[in-house]
C-alpha cells in the first residue's frame, strides 16, 4: 500500500485536478488506482536494484559513447531491453581497463532488474573467495544453487587475478548451475585468448569460455582508457 502523507497528496493533487477538469468519480478512482501501481512498481524496481549489490550507481544515459567510438549504441540499447536475460543468454564485456566495460555492466544489469530479473553483481575474486569458503564450510551446493537462482549474475573483473584450480572449478560449477537457463554478464581486461593466465588448465579455460560466449553477445570496449584520456584533458585545460 502507498504510505499515508503520498496518499493523502496524491489524493489532493487529484482532487483539484478532477475538480478543474470536472472528471467523473469513477476516472477520479482509475487515476488515483494508476498512481498507486506506479508507486508499487517503482519501489519493486527500487528493491530489486538494492538486492543486486551494485557497488555504485551507472547508467546508459550518462556513458559516453561519442569517448569510446568502439561501443555500438545501437547494440548497447537493444541489450538494454533485457531479452537476452529472458532467453538466458550470456554476455562478455571485453576492453582493457578504463575503457567502460564495468560501466556496462552495471547499468545493463541495471536495466534488466528494472524490466523485473533478479539480479546480482559481484567481483570474480569475491565469488571466488565465497565458494571456496562455503566448500569449507559444507555448504556448496547451497550457496551455488542460490546464485543459480538470480536470473541475471554480473561477474566483474574476471582475469585481473589468477585462480587456482580449487577456486576455477567452483566457478566452474556456478556457470555450468546457470547454462542454457539464467543469464551471466562477464567484464573482464583480458581478451579471451589471455584466459590461460587466470585458469591455468587449458581444458577448464576452454570450458568456461564455451559457457561464457555459446549464444551470447560479445562487446569489445578496446584499449583507450577515455579516464584517462579525460584526465589529461582536465590537466591541459588547468595548466592554460
Amino acid at each position: 500500500m502507498l504510505r499515508l502523507p503520498t496518499i493523502r497528496a496524491q489524493f489532493s493533487e487529484m482532487a483539484e485536478t478532477a475538480a478543474r477538469e470536472q472528471m467523473s468519480y469513477r476516472g477520479f478512482l482509475a487515476e488515483l488506482l494508476m498512481a498507486e501501481c506506479d508507486d508499487r512498481a517503482r519501489r519493486r524496481s527500487e528493491r530489486r536494484i538494492k538486492a543486486a549489490a551494485f557497488p555504485r550507481e551507472k547508467s546508459l544515459r550518462a556513458f559516453d559513447f561519442d569517448a569510446n567510438p568502439n561501443v555500438d549504441p545501437a547494440v548497447i540499447h537493444t541489450l538494454a531491453t533485457s531479452e537476452w536475460v529472458k532467453k538466458g543468454l550470456p554476455l562478455c564485456l571485453i576492453g582493457d581497463s578504463g575503457t567502460g566495460k564495468s560501466h556496462l555492466l552495471i547499468a545493463l544489469g541495471t536495466e534488466a532488474a528494472m524490466a523485473g530479473f533478479r539480479v546480482r553483481y559481484t567481483l570474480a575474486t569475491k565469488l571466488v573467495n565465497e565458494l571456496v569458503e562455503a566448500a569449507d564450510d559444507k555448504i556448496l551446493t547451497k550457496t551455488i544453487a542460490r546464485y543459480g537462482r538470480v536470473d541475471l549474475l554480473c561477474i566483474d573483473e574476471l582475469g585481473y587475478m589468477e585462480l587456482d584450480r580449487r577456486g576455477a572449478e567452483l566457478l566452474f560449477q556456478v556457470l555450468t548451475e546457470r547454462e542454457e537457463k539464467n543469464s551471466v554478464a562477464i567484464a573482464s581486461n583480458e581478451s579471451f585468448g589471455g584466459w590461460t593466465k587466470t585458469f591455468t588448465d587449458p581444458r577448464l579455460c576452454a570450458a568456461i569460455v564455451d559457457r561464457l560466449t555459446f549464444g551470447g553477445a560479445i562487446i569489445e570496449t578496446g584499449t583507450d582508457s577515455y579516464r584517462l584520456a579525460q584526465t589529461r584533458a582536465r590537466a591541459e585545460r588547468a595548466s592554460t
